[in-house]
């Protein structure tokens, strides 16, 4: 359930379209549809513009269809992450206009078209961490900002992100992915004077951890403008991102 649609069922029942018992039997639908295994957030796009974004790994491809059919319903776009092809490729034969991004494993029904002069500025230490940054950069799409991506950047060659400065420093913020040890959220906080949202990812060698190098390095940033999100969480630094922005 979202505005526009709340606005035409108030215009129908003043016109008479539809009864008040059909009016209360819609208003039914807030705050949850539950379908037994799940329960479908229909508020969420009234608090934020978009309907409940839905975390793909895990979930049995038959409740995944089931998810998007309930929130088709409701609304006119959907945003599931962390799907594999395979997965992505069963779903597609039920839903053929989903479109899916195997590198972010994001899939989504529609981009819209970006508009605003304004950006988010999406780095990658690594091309490893490419995957990452794109859950994140997509995200932000889908959300309906524009993105300029700078990707493969990492402090193992500084002038690397230091020819994109005035890239940088342009951002209304920033999303910062890198594993290994994490370094470079700092390093770009301490040359723009944006929000910066470090994105640790559990990509490097043993002593990485499966990330959590990377993200006590970035928790323990002296640069006061940045924040940290979970390991791999790009969609999170990217919804995060967004709300910055709006």
């Amino acid at each position: 359930m979202d505005i526009k649609k709340i606005k035409i069922l108030l215009k129908n029942y003043k016109k008479g379209i539809i009864q008040e018992k059909d009016f209360i039997e819609n208003l039914k639908l807030f705050p949850y549809i539950d379908i037994n295994f799940a329960k479908i957030d229909t508020h969420r796009s009234l608090r934020f513009g978009f309907p409940e974004i839905v975390y793909g790994k895990g979930k049995s491809l038959s409740y995944l269809k089931e998810i998007i059919k309930t929130i088709l319903k409701q609304h006119s776009n959907i945003l599931i992450t962390k799907v594999e092809k395979e997965v992505a490729e069963e779903i597609k034969k039920e839903f053929p206009n989903i479109l899916y991004f195997p590198l972010a494993k994001i899939i989504t029904l529609k981009k819209p078209k970006i508009k605003n002069k304004k950006y988010i500025c999406v780095l990658s230490a690594g091309t490893s961490d490419m995957s990452i940054a794109e859950e994140a950069s997509l995200t932000c799409e889908i959300l309906g900002n524009r993105v300029e991506r700078v990707y493969d950047v990492g402090v193992a060659g500084l002038h690397r992100v230091l020819s994109h400065i005035s890239v940088l420093r342009k951002a209304s913020c920033l999303i910062v992915v890198a594993g290994m040890e994490g370094a470079l959220p700092s390093v770009v906080g301490g040359i723009v004077d944006k929000p910066v949202i470090g994105v640790p990812t559990s990509i490097g060698y043993g002593t990485n951890f499966y990330g959590i190098s990377a993200l006590l390095t970035m928790l323990n940033s002296c640069t006061p403008n940045v924040v940290v999100v979970n390991i791999d969480n790009g969609f999170g630094a990217g919804f995060f991102a967004s709300l910055i922005c709006k």
